[in-house]
């Protein structure tokens, strides 16, 4: 008696399989999709930082110490951690001013403190003493960026003349969009970015592998970032 062959490949794959699987993918996407805008709407809801607020300490740090970034610094820390009193409930910052890392991303470098991490937050300190230049980036958050010493220019294209910022303002970049900038010597500035955090990584991370490859940097990046932001999920800060 003759053995019955095995299915073979094709007969697996019949078209009804084929349209079966496409159409649970289709749906999967669908519903990753409307999940993604649904926390969309509801992601300021996690916000702790006000923009006005950062905005206020930032010129406050400028007129108490003009030219001094060290001094600034402790100033906004000291501040912060009067209004968000260290270990708190609703938000955890890095008090610990010295931890510095290099950053490169979209071809500028300078050096980044941490103060806070989070999904939806981010607040550092950025800047260099020689001076950079590149490509802000094309983000899924609000960056507001406080200029503590120095001056920031920025250009978008179409613009004939360029946007410049000194101690004490803000360069508002809403998220979608993107400019070229430059830092001029001695440049400092407050970042603060509300959104999804998360999807800023690959930018900042980007230059390590195509460019620098600084793995001691990439290391000491991606634990503090994850530290801090596993810090603030123990606590409920999204």
């Amino acid at each position: 008696m003759a053995k019955s062959r095995p299915p073979t490949q094709a007969s697996k794959s019949s078209p009804a399989n084929c349209f079966r699987k496409w159409m649970l993918r289709a749906a999967f996407f669908g519903v990753f999709c409307v999940t993604c805008g649904w926390l969309d709407t509801i992601k300021q809801r996690w916000y702790v930082f006000d923009p006005p607020f950062l905005h206020e300490l930032a010129q406050e740090a400028v007129v108490a110490f003009p030219n001094n970034p060290e001094g600034m610094i402790q100033h906004i820390l000291t501040n912060l951690t009067i209004t968000h009193p260290q270990p708190s409930n609703t938000i955890s910052l890095n008090t610990n001013s010295a931890e510095w890392v290099f950053n490169n991303a979209g071809g500028a470098m300078g050096a980044m403190y941490i103060i806070h991490a989070s999904i939806t937050e981010y607040l550092i300190i950025f800047g260099t003493p020689l001076g950079t230049e590149g490509h802000t980036g094309l983000h899924t958050a609000d960056d507001y960026f406080h200029i503590l010493v120095g001056e920031q220019w920025a250009f978008k294209p179409g613009a004939l003349e360029m946007e410049r910022y000194k101690p004490g303002d803000v360069h508002f970049l809403p998220r979608g969009t993107a400019k070229q900038y430059k830092m001029h010597e001695g440049c400092f500035a407050m970042e603060y970015a509300r959104g999804w955090i998360p999807l800023m990584m690959p930018f900042g991370l980007a230059d390590t592998f195509t460019s620098t490859l600084d793995v001691p940097t990439l290391y000491h990046t991606v634990r503090i970032t994850a530290r801090e932001m596993i810090k603030n999920i123990l606590i409920g800060k999204i």
